[in-house]
């Protein structure tokens, strides 16, 4: 993959992946690296993290000697103000680039190279600090693995009979304590050579040896027999032909497929040799999915080509058998297979992004509109202390789409985190529900993740570069018309979609510094007010999502009733201890529509408050003015804003419409809600958001093109692309302060009245009724 690495990271590759006998100098080179960092930012340590030191040498003249040990040291201590501010910005980034430092000198009034060296100082303090941790927990575990050892000699040595509580009669002749002492001996090094083995798998990429495995099965049950299934079936591969760009030399055969079937997949609480194997499994797994995840991105033409209108890079499902899965077995019923490819820049370096991927809650909270819920379930690796190489996670999560007639995909995955090489890091998932006759219980999910992720370079400016790849298969007999050419794309769960999201969010990141003036921003929000304000249309979007999509995450419960139109959706809740909503019944109903028109157009048309009056009821038939705009991007159509309505022959009202937009590549969203202004007032005054009821409603505006058909290709009309697109439309209403009562027609026909007509007014202003 072209741009990926620099000269020189073949080495780091080679070192990595390399036979057994450059391990040892490629870690003692490593150590060496790290060792060589540790000095330079260590170098001031015992002054603390908030004091500099210079060194001042004086040479001796005439006696040649030039390594004099140093006359006189100088402390600078930073002021309280200093320390408290570097502290903050450290929290956000504790690797600033060059800009970032000469930016922190200038407010602190300090030089470049302090700043560089407190930084060097802190994250060297950290570090020590969580090694002290790490080795206090050791040494604890170490206590108490001695403690239930000297225990179990105690019981062996004196065996008690579980019928009469006296001292049991052994059959045969009794064990000798020479041979109780070799026996335990031989237990201890047998699990000691185990963990030696998964350890060996899990950090340096190669497979178990087939001495660990002989030990392992000797320790374990004998498998049942199982036909030979191989991980063909998601495309594992054997063999890299040819040199690669990311440094694995020509012809290396790489990590082998594992057949899972040679072992039922059971629970951790079922004992040791169990959960052992199944670990090393899940082990295995995960480095056959990161060595396809890391061929896959290098690979480009035939593997890879350009989708029908030039915009993405779609995966040639044909050539990817070839390569990966010449026996593939077939998949279940009505599931089709989708893949992607994107590359970009973040504005961001590789370690905050791994920490966004790994970290679930920052995961879910980043991909917001993509995520309905996400959770982990065991964390089989932590990773290698102080950083998330070599971490490997077991997740679930409910991936969306933002409409009411597209189901979320439910999937049960891993996600195997590694460094490759200094400044390139690799995150690779796959679901471990493609085989599910092996996990008990199993329920077959309505979608696959095959080996799917995304490559991660440092680049010189403190950005990063991603190449994301997304591959799975989906039930397609569950998507509805509407949108089955949409999804076939790769426009609803494609790279480009997870990429542009990104790439969003990590823009928003950087406007979320703080500024050179910290007193007043542009918005006129101080940065405490500002970040309250984007926290509470933060939750405005997330009432929203969840009341759209077909995720049951916000306690929401499906209505049925004779009146309900068949496209449309509508939910209840009774929101009586919740202090985000107003208490009491509320309704949530939403459909879906096709529209013949870009989604830019549909969009630059919604967020226009100049023509909001033809399609807003809130409106009331006046003109809407913008009083706050907070920026989330260098857009100005990315932002969350506050809204004043005029209405016609009335004097301005104590109500404001809080809004937030936002569009990219992947499409567009305008959510707002009515607000007070007395609220909004001790929101902007930096006090707790939480308070605020709101009732979000809104539109999710999606690119699509014509296609007829159903084929999934765009429809050209002399010569151009005829391109429309999908718009949700979601509202949100309280039809009962009383949280006991009940629903009646009346309130639905309401919700569904107030849907047709807004579609209806929307088509008409763009004449497109």
């Amino acid at each position: 993959m072209d741009g990926l690495h620099g000269a020189g990271d073949n080495n780091n590759f080679m070192g990595l992946f390399g036979g057994v006998n450059n391990f040892e100098a490629d870690f003692m080179a490593q150590l060496k690296e790290e060792g060589y960092e540790s000095h330079e930012g260590s170098e001031n340590f015992d002054a603390g993290s908030g004091d500099e030191v210079d060194v001042e040498v004086e040479l001796v003249e005439g006696d040649g000697q030039q390594d004099q040990p140093p006359k006189k040291k100088k402390y600078h201590r930073h002021t309280p103000q200093q320390i408290q501010l570097l502290e903050s910005f450290f929290k956000e980034c504790p690797h600033p680039d060059e800009k970032q430092r000469n930016e922190l000198s200038r407010r602190l009034g300090l030089e470049s190279k302090q700043i560089k060296f407190w930084f060097q100082n802190r994250r060297t303090q950290l570090k020590t600090q969580m090694e002290r941790h790490e080795n206090a927990m050791l040494r604890e575990d170490n206590t108490r693995l001695r403690n239930e050892n000297h225990a179990m000699r105690t019981k062996l040595n004196r065996p008690i009979c579980n019928t009469c509580g006296g001292p049991a009669v052994l059959n045969g002749s009794r064990m000798t304590p020479e041979e109780q002492q070799l026996k335990l001996e031989n237990a201890r090094l047998k699990d000691e050579l185990t963990r030696i083995c998964v350890l060996s798998n899990k950090f340096l990429g190669r497979p178990i040896s087939p001495f660990a495995r002989s030990i392992m099965a000797s320790a374990a049950p004998p498998p049942p027999p199982a036909p030979s299934s191989g991980l063909e079936n998601v495309g594992i591969p054997v063999r890299v032909a040819g040199p690669s760009s990311l440094g694995f030399p020509d012809g290396f055969s790489i990590a082998p497929p594992v057949d899972p079937m040679t072992k039922p997949i059971r629970g951790a609480a079922e004992g040791g040799n169990e959960a052992l194997h199944e670990k090393s499994m899940f082990l295995e797994l995960a480095v056959c999915s990161m060595n396809e995840l890391i061929k896959m991105a290098e690979v480009n033409t035939p593997l890879w080509a350009r989708s029908f209108d030039g915009a993405r890079e779609v995966l040639n499902h044909e050539e990817y058998m070839r390569i990966f899965s010449p026996h593939c077995g077939s998949k279940p019923r009505n599931f089709v297979p989708e893949g992607s490819r994107e590359t970009a820049i973040l504005l961001i370096n590789s370690l905050a992004a791994v920490e966004i991927l790994m970290d679930v809650d920052r995961w879910a909270e980043t991909f917001l509109c993509m995520i309905a819920r996400a959770s982990i379930i065991d964390v089989i690796s932590g990773g290698i202390s102080g950083n998330r190489n070599g971490a490997l996670q077991l997740m679930e999560a409910e991936l969306q789409v933002l409409s009411p007639l597209v189901p979320v995909r439910r999937v049960k995955f891993l996600r195997f985190c590694k460094q490759h090489a200094e400044g390139i890091w690799a995150v690779a998932d796959i679901s471990v529900d493609l085989f599910p006759d092996t996990i008990e219980g199993f329920a077959f999910a309505n979608c696959r993740r095959l080996p799917s992720g995304c490559i991660l370079q440092d680049m010189p400016n403190g950005c990063c570069k991603v190449t994301w790849i997304e591959h799975s298969e989906y039930d397609e007999g569950l998507i509805p018309d509407l949108y089955r050419s949409f999804l076939r794309s790769g426009l609803g769960f494609g790279a480009q979609r997870w990429v542009a999201t990104l790439q969003r969010q990590c823009e928003f990141l950087t406007m979320l510094m703080p500024s050179a003036n910290p007193g007043e921003e542009p918005s006129g929000i101080n940065l405490s007010g500002r970040r309250s304000m984007l926290k509470l249309a933060q939750r405005m979007v997330d009432n929203f999502c969840s009341g759209v999509c077909t995720s049951m995450v916000g306690d929401w419960e499906m209505l049925y009733a004779g009146n309900i139109g068949q496209d449309i959706r509508v939910m209840t809740r009774n929101s009586l201890n919740n202090p985000g909503l107003p208490p009491g019944i509320l309704l949530s109903a939403s459909t879906s529509v096709w529209m013949p028109v870009s989604h830019e157009v549909l969009f630059n048309f919604l967020r226009d408050e100049r023509v909001r009056s033809e399609w807003d009821i809130l409106s009331r038939g006046g003109l809407m003015q913008e009083a706050v705009h907070i920026a989330k991007g260098q857009s100005r159509e990315n932002c969350v804003s506050l809204l004043r309505a005029n209405p016609v022959g009335e004097n301005a009202t104590g109500m404001l419409i809080l809004q937030e937009t936002w569009s990219d590549a992947s499409g567009s969203l305008v959510v707002y809600a009515p607000v007070d202004v007395q609220s909004i007032n001790l929101v902007m005054g930096s006090e707790d958001s939480s308070f605020v009821a709101l009732l979000p409603s809104g539109f999710v505006i999606l690119p699509d093109a014509c296609d007829p058909l159903g084929t999934g290709n765009v429809l050209i009309n002399g010569g151009s692309i005829c391109a429309g697109s999908l718009l949700t439309v979601g509202f949100q209403i309280l039809v009962n302060s009383v949280p006991m009562a009940k629903l009646n027609a009346e309130s639905v026909e309401t919700v569904n009245g107030l849907i047709a007509c807004t579609v209806q007014k929307i088509k008409a202003a763009l004449q497109l009724a």
